[in-house]
């Protein structure tokens, strides 16, 4: 991808922090008045596919003015944001990650630790801050999107990781218009429109699997564990696998099952979610040492895709999480 064009001028430093400093006292001497909320809220959680064109981009029930031009400095949390923001050529962008789920490749920026607040992130002088959750703009974190955008600071959550708003069991369309809704945003639509064709080719060239075989996605969880449902990221990603996910019919992304229920769902694949602090091996051991799910033929046979964390949320490893589904059930003799 070519060099992306960036803004010519920069406020120098003291003056760009002089400015937010004194916007904050504004913003702080009228927090006892009641005030027009700076986004409206709309019925749908995700924008169109043709955000570029459009004067605002609902996300997550704000609207979100597109940038004019590429964000230069981004923050980004969590694994999800930090790689959309690399797809999209901006990883030079990036000043800042929190949240990391794994190793990213394509940027080098420092991570901060733990939650960024307010104060953190307005010292690294961000002019936009993706999130893959709702929860980095809390006034007690990030600070809320309606404050940060009076500051001149765009933001970014993933529609699939909406919470505020009703969203619509996950397909590709969605995700899909996702990733180009996100390069609008941050002022690289034709990168966003690009990303977004080039998943969906790589996502229709991946043969899925024939046979109907069953499959559990195994995220996390000692005393029970916790398990993809049939609305989000692990469903979409199972379907398209051309497997049957065993928690499909409950209504939610992720969901809690009981070991018991695990056993009698008696799935041909687990999935098993791996990261740091919950490894693959870790489930292994704890799928063989329970009497409820040591005889079932998945474990015994050793019927284990391993995926990576990040790419058990939706995001741009989503398609990539159903090729390595695929390749490794076929591996199995599982269609």
């Amino acid at each position: 991808m070519p060099a992306l064009p960036r803004r010519s001028t920069r406020r120098p430093t003291a003056a760009r922090a002089a400015s937010a400093a004194a916007a904050l006292v504004g913003l702080s001497l009228l927090a006892g008045c009641a005030a027009q909320p700076a986004a409206t809220p709309s019925a749908s959680a995700s924008g169109s596919a043709s955000a570029a064109a459009a004067a605002t981009i609902d996300d997550c029930g704000v609207a979100v003015a597109p940038m004019a031009q590429p964000a230069e400095r981004i923050v980004a949390v969590k694994s999800t944001a930090a790689e959309l923001v690399v797809a999209l050529g901006l990883g030079d962008a990036l000043v800042s990650t929190a949240f990391l789920d794994g190793p990213l490749e394509g940027a080098d920026a420092p991570t901060i630790e733990g939650m960024p607040s307010r104060e953190a992130l307005l010292a690294l002088e961000p002019d936009a801050v993706v999130a893959g959750w709702e929860s980095a703009f809390a006034p007690e974190a990030a600070g809320d999107r309606a404050t940060l955008a009076e500051l001149g600071v765009t933001t970014w959550v993933s529609p699939a990781a909406c919470r505020s708003v009703d969203v619509a069991p996950l397909d590709w369309d969605a995700l899909l218009g996702e990733l180009a809704d996100a390069g609008a945003v941050l002022g690289v639509p034709e990168a966003g429109e690009a990303l977004a064709a080039e998943q969906r080719a790589a996502l229709e060239a991946i043969e899925p699997l024939d046979g109907g075989a069953s499959a559990l996605w195994y995220s996390s969880g000692e005393d029970a564990p916790y398990v993809g449902g049939g609305t989000g990221a692990p469903q979409l990603v199972l379907e398209s696998a051309g497997l049957t996910n065993v928690a499909a019919d409950v209504d939610e992304a992720w969901t809690t099952m009981s070991w018991e229920a695990l056993a009698a769902s008696d799935p041909d694949v687990i999935v098993l979610v791996d990261a740091a602090w919950h490894t693959a091996a870790s489930k292994v051991e704890r799928l063989r040492a329970n009497p409820a799910t040591a005889q079932l033929e998945a474990v015994r046979e050793e019927h284990f895709v391993v995926v990576p964390f990040p790419m058990a949320e939706a995001g741009v490893g989503s398609v990539a999480a159903v090729d390595a589904v695929v390749d490794a059930a076929r591996e199995m003799g599982l269609g």
